[in-house]
This record gives C-alpha cells, sequence and structure tokens, in this order.
C-alpha cells in the first residue's frame, strides 16, 4: 500500500479497499459479488421520479426495436387473433400462390371460415377443387387452426335494381323478347 503525503491511502489502494469491503458485504448477505440490487427496476433505492438518466445497463426506457414494440402492443391490446386474420389478407398472394391470387381474392374471415370471390364461375369450381391443398398452404403460413374451412363464391350478377323504390317481377328483362 502507498501512502499519500499526509500517509493516507490514496488513489488505486483506496479503490481497491472499496472493492473489497463491498464484496465482503455481497458475500455476508448472501447474494453474488457482481449482482446489483434493484438492477432489473432501474433505479436501485432511488425515487424513480428523480433519477432522469439511463444507466449502462439494460433500462426500460432505453430505446426498444419497433417490431418488439409493436409485438408488446398487440400483446396488451389483446389483439392477436385480429392480427393473425389480417395476415390472411396481407399474405394472400404468398399463401396461395400468384396464379390464384390473381383470380381470387379474401372477403371476410369471421369464426374460422373464410369467404374468398372468384373472378368467374370456372375459378370459383376450380377453388372449390383446390380448397384442401388452399387450407393446407394457409395453415402452414399463418398458423394452424386460423381458417378452418373455405367458402367460395362466384361473382356477382349485376343488379337490375336501381333507386329506393322496385317494383317486385322479372324487370326489364321481360320485354327481351
Amino acid at each position: 500500500m502507498s501512502a499519500g503525503p499526509n500517509g493516507q491511502p490514496s488513489g488505486r489502494d483506496l479503490a481497491h479497499a472499496a472493492l473489497e469491503a463491498a464484496k465482503a458485504k455481497a458475500k455476508e448477505r448472501g447474494a453474488p459479488p457482481n449482482l446489483r440490487r434493484g438492477r432489473i427496476t432501474g433505479g436501485g433505492g432511488q425515487n424513480p421520479r428523480r433519477r432522469r438518466w439511463s444507466g449502462a445497463g439494460a433500462d426500460a426506457r432505453d430505446p426498444q426495436p419497433l417490431g418488439r414494440l409493436v409485438s408488446r402492443l398487440v400483446a396488451d391490446s389483446g389483439w392477436q387473433d385480429t392480427m393473425t386474420n389480417a395476415r390472411v389478407f396481407g399474405q394472400w398472394a404468398r399463401l396461395v400462390g400468384e396464379d390464384v391470387a390473381e383470380h381470387a381474392q379474401p372477403v371476410s374471415l369471421k369464426d374460422g371460415e373464410l369467404t374468398v370471390r372468384a373472378s368467374s364461375t370456372a375459378w370459383a369450381t376450380q377453388l372449390r377443387l383446390l380448397q384442401g391443398k388452399l387450407l393446407a398452404k394457409i395453415a402452414a403460413g399463418v398458423g394452424h387452426g386460423v381458417v378452418k374451412r373455405m367458402r367460395i363464391q362466384g361473382p356477382t350478377a349485376p343488379s337490375w335494381r336501381k333507386g329506393p323504390l322496385h317494383v317486385r317481377g322479372r324487370g326489364p328483362r321481360d320485354t327481351y323478347g
């Protein structure tokens, strides 16, 4: 131990003595010497309203990746089912393939039933034949149990009903010939 000009230990020796005292106190407490109390909460014994800076360790106030924040928001708000359903619509072309997605669009997803509208009656028939394979592809891409069954609709026919008033009957088609 080196002594300073007035006979007191100085610098490095003081730091070493303080470290040894802290290790002895931690050992007496039964905790590992390198574990600080309050590290997880970030404040230790301090008042959290007074401490405005973040230390060297991980803290809840540190910048977080956007994906992690959105995942936490979704989980806290209970939006997991809504987000999973939205993935079916957002990734439709990747899930079923470009050729099928060109001729079929998802309309709604309620209680595990996906309603799909085809561009023609031929494509509606083709989708009915491919329904098992499409359900397997969707389950592999989004998760099992999200889409349990599919309801396939053909294109909608044009409506002859115009305006708020309507007369029952065949309408303008009865004068065609």
